[in-house]
């Protein structure tokens, strides 16, 4: 099956090291001005998730949610959850690390929207 969300070696590497630092963690790509629809991390109850949330999957065993706004523009992509150097996210935890989350995607093959959109949330 293939996956909504998925992350490179380097964000998995980097997961791991905020998971060790602060316990457990979520994801968040919001469509906010903000911090430029970046996917920002969280430790639980920082932020609320609700109905107008939609949970894509999960990346280094953490759940990682799109608004549900964001993931209409989005949801014939696969988003690809990478790290840069620098300090994006504000509200990130990456960010005192020197590192940002950044997201890129690329639009499923006909064979693979045919899989996921069965289960497309609108």
């Amino acid at each position: 099956m293939v996956a909504r969300v998925i992350a490179t070696a380097a964000a998995l590497e980097l997961i791991e090291r905020l998971k060790e630092k602060h316990g457990a963690l979520f994801f968040h790509q919001s469509g906010g001005c903000c911090d430029n629809s970046a996917a920002n991390c969280y430790l639980p109850g920082e932020i609320t998730i609700g109905a107008q949330d939609v949970h894509l999957g999960d990346i280094g065993g953490c759940p990682f949610y799109i608004g549900r706004a964001q993931y209409r523009y989005w949801k014939h992509t696969q988003l690809i959850i990478d790290v840069i150097d620098g300090f994006g996210g504000t509200f990130s935890l990456e960010g005192p690390e020197g590192k940002a989350f950044h997201t890129r995607s690329r639009v499923f093959t006909p064979e693979e929207w045919a899989e996921v959109s069965q289960n497309v949330e609108e």
